[in-house]
């Protein structure tokens, strides 16, 4: 029953993410949530996420946004970035997560989907047929309020990390340590 909401991967930040090996794996495009996946709630993209987006597409991956914000939230965020975007997608609904394979151009097998939220980015790219990694939400350091739906997610990722049998379905997707 909850198994719609376990991640493929779970994974400290997009920045663990060894993209190369992504695509060694036959994904041809990423999509992405933007906040607290990419920078904090509300933020504009940082000099690390344009060369990330950067990084991504001289590996020759495909990139879109998939989220609930407005047009104006996404646009703004990707004032350096080149990446199409799908605004307002009312996720977990699988109808834009499919839109966005198709705009893409990719089969849903090639398409991995990048999020903070078991219940909306992991719940919709899993009933969408999608793989999924789920990073760690960003948070400010003095946080210490969070609502009754991350507290959820707490108890869900810790039966998550019981069940090995759905961890690591992707594989070996982290960098390397950087000596």
């Amino acid at each position: 029953m909850f198994k719609l909401f376990y991640p493929y991967e779970y994974v400290d930040s997009v920045f663990a993410i060894d993209y190369r090996k992504l695509q060694d794996k036959g994904y041809k495009a990423v999509i992405f949530d933007i906040d607290n996946t990419l920078v904090h709630h509300g933020e504009d993209s940082t000099k690390e996420v344009d060369n990330l987006f950067e990084e991504i597409h001289e590996l020759g991956l495909k990139t879109l946004l998939l989220s609930n914000n407005c047009d104006e939230r996404i646009e703004s965020f990707l004032e350096n970035i080149e990446a199409p975007f799908i605004s307002d997608a009312q996720k977990p609904n699988k109808d834009n997560y499919l839109r966005a394979v198709d705009m893409l151009g990719i089969k849903k097998t090639e398409a991995v989907m990048i999020g903070d939220q078991l219940f909306t980015d992991i719940y919709g790219a899993n009933l969408s047929g999608i793989d999924n990694i789920l990073v760690k939400y960003m948070r400010y350091d003095d946080e210490v309020k969070i609502g009754i739906r991350r507290n959820i997610e707490k108890i869900l990722l810790r039966w998550y990390q019981k069940n090995k049998s759905y961890q690591n379905r992707i594989g070996d997707i982290l960098r390397k340590e950087q000596d």
